[in-house]
């Protein structure tokens, strides 16, 4: 699982110290001493729908304050020398159980930053379409950190996404799904707004 959080909030974060990471800008640290880097995190997520068009969303909240709680796709940060799409089908597995799934394009690409569980974190997402004829889900091959802060999957219709007042990450999740149902996935990946929490 991963870090996700968007505009206003933070979603759940991909594990800590897992990842491909690379330096993207420095801070001052604390002391006011000499800047510490920021880390970009590599993640994978997967939009994915089941044969009526719903799409499966984790509940997450931050550990420390449960009351904080949001609704984010699944996925994660890139292991090692995995690819993007290696690390999307891993994750999903993981958070899931689900292993049929087919992954297709690359539908959205987005940068964010927020806190979550102790940490800053920022990542450069990539959200996949994926399908999927399975809905029974199986949490068992969830991580420590998943286990800590995420409380259950649901299957929502575009129509349920769009008529919550849930916090939903990324914040524009159920009118991006319209479009993409609407319409088919996009020419090229679309990039989203950055999101900083």
């Amino acid at each position: 699982m991963g870090p996700s959080p968007g505009a206003g909030r933070a979603s759940v974060p991909e594990e800590p110290g897992r990842g491909t990471e690379e330096p993207a800008a420095a801070h001052e640290s604390p002391a006011g001493d000499a800047p510490e880097p920021t880390l970009v995190r590599q993640v994978s997520r997967i939009v994915l729908l089941d044969p009526d068009d719903r799409i499966l969303l984790l509940h997450g909240f931050e550990p420390d304050r449960p009351a904080d709680q949001w609704w984010f796709t699944p996925g994660g940060g890139l292991e090692g020398a995995e690819t993007r799409e290696e690390a999307a089908r891993r994750e999903l597995v993981e958070e899931t159980g689900i292993t049929d799934a087919v992954l297709g394009p690359v539908l959205w690409k987005r940068r964010c930053a927020f806190p979550f569980d102790g940490r800053r974190w920022e990542q450069d997402e990539w959200y996949y379409l994926g399908r999927t004829d399975r809905t029974v889900t199986d949490t068992g091959g969830q991580t420590d950190l998943e286990r800590r802060s995420v409380s259950g999957l649901r299957w929502w219709t575009s129509e349920e996404l769009s008529a919550s007042h849930e916090t939903v990450y990324p914040t524009r999740l159920a009118e991006l799904l319209r479009t993409l149902l609407d319409e088919g996935p996009p020419d090229a990946p679309v990039l989203l707004e950055t999101e900083r929490v």
